[in-house]
């Protein structure tokens, strides 16, 4: 499989076409009935992705995304709240309490995948392709696994989104403040010159394989994986 989403909601006819369409198109699934159950899986393990329902008995989907957020381990977790409410001032607040999308019931199966996508690849692009390769460098996400030729390339778990998030976008510059948003999370809130400490950690690590090189200081503007 590759991502997994926890579903958060309390209609079992719901539930059960988000599971279906879901793994018809490659992810895994957790399911809660409520907030107290999805917390409770939230602290066993950690999915990718979480679509919320906004009318939960007990605490609701709002007061869920907040707890969510409020969480230093959880807080850059991608959120989609899932409601029946259209009124603007309700997809404000939904949006305001920490959700990065909201879809408006009902939905299409494709309209629900597009932005389960597009949160992904904001939030943990290491979920959602399949293994990339530029010349002898191989990047496995499903696996977590880098190899240059046969030889296995380890990696810390920065460097590795670092380098897929690089291998995914080659040819682009990229600027701290954008690498920052696009591999650490926009809840994530660190210094731009961590960015030059993990460049230097995966230039370190590629240097012995001979991709060191791929790895590209655009001066005034950021960095790049060059191809060429």
């Amino acid at each position: 499989m590759g991502a997994t989403v926890l579903i958060v909601e309390d209609e079992p006819g719901i539930q059960e076409v988000l599971r279906f369409n879901l793994h018809q198109n490659g992810y895994d699934t957790w399911v809660a009935s409520d907030a107290e159950q999805a917390w409770a899986l939230l602290r066993e393990g950690m999915p990718d992705a979480l679509l919320v329902d906004w009318m939960l008995p007990g605490m609701n989907g709002i007061e869920l995304t907040r707890k969510v957020r409020a969480d230093r381990r959880l807080k850059d977790l991608p959120i989609i709240m899932l409601t029946a409410r259209i009124e603007e001032r309700d997809k404000i607040l939904g949006l305001d309490s920490g959700a990065d999308d909201y879809l408006s019931k009902p939905f299409s199966p494709r309209e629900l995948l597009a932005r389960l996508r597009a949160v992904l690849r904001r939030r943990v692009p290491q979920g959602t392709e399949a293994p990339v390769e530029i010349g002898l460098l191989r990047l496995d996400p499903v696996g977590h696994r880098v190899t240059g030729g046969e030889q296995l390339i380890e990696l810390g778990p920065t460097e590795f989104r670092l380098l897929h998030f690089f291998m995914t976008h080659a040819e682009r510059v990229y600027s701290r403040a954008q690498l920052l948003d696009h591999v650490w999370g926009d809840h994530v809130f660190v210094e731009e010159r961590t960015v030059d400490v993990h460049i230097r950690r995966l230039r370190s690590a590629l240097a012995p394989y001979g991709h060191d090189g791929l790895i590209q200081t655009v001066r005034g503007a950021g960095y790049r994986l060059s191809v060429q």
